[in-house]
């Protein structure tokens, strides 16, 4: 009976070892939270540190993920000549709207902005620009009062530097908590734009994804040059409201990049990682015909 009880023991005991130690090795080869990403479009996992590498596009799928003015601009200008301009303009809930304050304040915490729109001068392979870029990550890019201030103060100092004007657009749109007051910002940019022209001054307007609403319908299309990044989507309002509002069934990825070069909206589809090439390439050739 001994033997037996003692034999019992030792199973018991071995045993509550396995268990132990499978439950180390499960610690041990856990995964960090944030080490790999989910792709949105293919749904493959992709390592984190692959992912910045490849400038935060699915090497899968070519998906391009969304990302931060800061990280854009990083990409975009040459190192350490980026110099922000209008950092006092910032929203402020001038109409009262319920809830607004505390949006802007999470949005500033999330992003450490101020405000949707990035801008000031840079230089790209040396050559001066003023440069400026919506983020999507503040409240979706949407262009409220400081960000249709900001915009036409960064057109009129490539007016008063006479300097050619970059702008990468990334927006849901016109921001409701602002009423008119973001409405008004679509007729004051591309008055702002007019004058730039009128000087004879470039202006390069990048749509990536998504651009949308009142900024696809004022500064974001009045480019000399419309440059879509690669899987951009483009467009005024969502195919569900435009096919009740017309009635009529619509054509296939019509918000596609794709299809608006295709029908003469946009010039150049360009991949992420060329875009900083592409964008030095047509200030060279503008450079050199205004000498």
């Amino acid at each position: 009976m001994h033997n037996f009880l003692d034999e019992r023991k030792k199973k018991i005991e071995t045993f509550n070892k396995d268990i132990r130690k499978k439950e180390t090795i499960k610690e041990t080869h856990e995964i960090p939270d944030g080490l790999f990403i989910k792709c949105q479009s293919c749904q493959e996992t992709i390592y984190r540190k692959v992912l910045v590498e490849q400038m935060m596009v699915c090497p899968h799928c070519n998906y391009h993920f969304m990302i931060s003015a800061r990280h854009r601009m990083h990409l975009t200008v040459d190192p350490g000549s980026f110099h922000e301009l209008y950092i006092d303009v910032k929203s402020t809930n001038a109409l009262n709207m319920q809830g607004y304050d505390e949006k802007l304040d999470k949005s500033r915490k999330h992003t450490g902005e101020d405000s949707a729109f990035l801008c000031g001068r840079a230089t790209i392979d040396d050559i001066k620009v003023n440069i400026g870029i919506l983020d999507p990550q503040f409240m979706m890019g949407s262009m409220g009062s400081a960000v249709g201030e900001k915009v036409t103060r960064l057109v009129e100092d490539a007016i008063d530097e006479h300097r050619p004007l970059i702008i990468f657009s990334a927006s849901g749109g016109a921001r409701m908590q602002e009423g008119i007051l973001s409405l008004m910002q679509m007729a004051k940019t591309s008055a702002a734009l007019k004058l730039l022209d009128l000087k004879g001054i470039l202006f390069i307007s990048v749509l990536t994804y998504p651009t949308t609403g009142g900024v696809a319908a004022s500064f974001a299309s009045l480019g000399d040059i419309m440059i879509a990044e690669e899987k951009a989507m483009i467009g005024f309002a969502g195919a569900r409201v435009i096919k009740q509002t017309i009635g009529q069934d619509l054509p296939k990825g019509f918000q596609t990049d794709q299809f608006q070069l295709d029908h003469g909206q946009i010039d150049l589809i360009v991949h992420r990682k060329d875009m900083k090439k592409m964008l030095s390439k047509i200030l060279a050739f503008h450079e050199e015909n205004n000498l």
